[in-house]
């Protein structure tokens, strides 16, 4: 606007699911100025850069508009907030960002406090250059790609502030067996979290080259300084868990086999996922594909109605979908 270095970003989203749900359709946006590459500022809504799935790729993912489960149990999502990104050496990229909370997407202005409380970074190198916008080598890379990442994320959560347990990209805290830790007598009678600290940091890393992608993540997290009624005591909680992606573009801009997994290591249960999935490209381009995914779930802990799979749901899912990207 008036100035290349001056830019917006404007979306919709709605899901047939959602229908009736607070935030059954979000508008959003932000504002952004670049001053130098190494130092670009915005302001607005935005995911926080926590882990690899929310840098902004989407929707160059393997699947359609799903993560595998140890990502959506970990990550956390869209807020109100200021970052700043650029490039701080040759082919090493930072964000930092400051925001409401770990999901403000169904959160009112009337739930949140009055401080910015939630603090996420992200470190990326890309050692051979260019590694292509998201998963997968579609690109077909003639020269061995790679990246390395680093992401950081702190918070302070108040039950208060959460969002809808079905909630359009909503991240809440949970135990591995889906709990909500806010929820009242979880940990026993009496006893109700109504605050808690989230640290959480992952690692990731990825190969591309001639078709082929190897991708995996990993994630720890604690969660600690409870409040709230009888939590005197109630000792710290510490997750972690992983997930790999291989993929390999069968014939060239047009088909692509890929597979996956997940698991999460935590003190109320292992749940994991896996899956396997077909991306036929008709046009050799990213605008349109159709996917068809199997899944297979194990305890899922995380799910809502926007996801192909719900928490604690066992079991196979089958989906198969049309994406238009424009």
């Amino acid at each position: 606007m008036f100035d290349p270095k001056f830019r917006y970003f404007l979306y919709a989203w709605t899901s047939n699911p959602s229908q009736g749900l607070p935030a059954q359709v979000v508008l959003a946006g932000n504002l952004n100025y670049t001053f130098k590459d190494w130092f670009s500022v915005g302001a607005g809504i935005r995911s926080l850069p926590g882990t690899r799935s929310v840098e902004g790729n989407f929707p160059f993912w393997l699947g359609v508009d799903s993560r595998l489960m140890a990502d959506e149990f970990f990550r956390p999502s869209y807020t109100s907030g200021v970052w700043a990104w650029g490039t701080i050496a040759k082919k090493l990229d930072y964000v930092a960002m400051v925001g409401n909370n770990l999901s403000t997407l169904g959160v009112s202005a009337a739930q949140l406090d009055n401080g910015f409380n939630t603090v996420s970074t992200s470190l990326v190198w890309k050692p051979r250059g260019e590694f292509g916008p998201g998963f997968g080598d579609f690109e077909d890379h003639k020269k061995v790609a790679v990246r390395v990442g680093a992401h950081f994320t702190y918070s302070n959560e108040n039950k208060q502030s959460q969002p809808n347990s079905e909630g359009f990209e909503n991240t809440q805290l949970r135990l591995a067996d889906g709990s909500v830790i806010f929820t009242p007598n979880l940990f026993g009678e009496g006893i109700t979290i109504t605050d808690a600290t989230d640290k959480m940091t992952s690692f990731d890393g990825g190969v591309k080259y001639r078709g082929l992608s190897l991708e995996g993540e990993y994630y720890l997290r604690w969660l600690d300084n409870f409040q709230g009624p009888n939590t005197a005591g109630l000792p710290g909680l510490f997750d972690h868990g992983l997930q790999a992606q291989f993929s390999a573009m069968v014939i060239p801009k047009l088909l692509q086999l890929y597979t996956g997994g997940s698991t999460v290591f935590g003190q109320y249960g292992q749940p994991w996922d896996f899956r396997a999935g077909i991306n036929l490209h008709p046009f050799k381009n990213r605008v349109l594909r159709w996917n068809t995914e199997f899944l297979f779930l194990h305890k899922s802990a995380v799910g809502y109605t926007a996801l192909p799979y719900p928490v604690g749901g066992s079991g196979p899912v089958f989906h198969t979908n049309w994406e238009l990207a424009f």
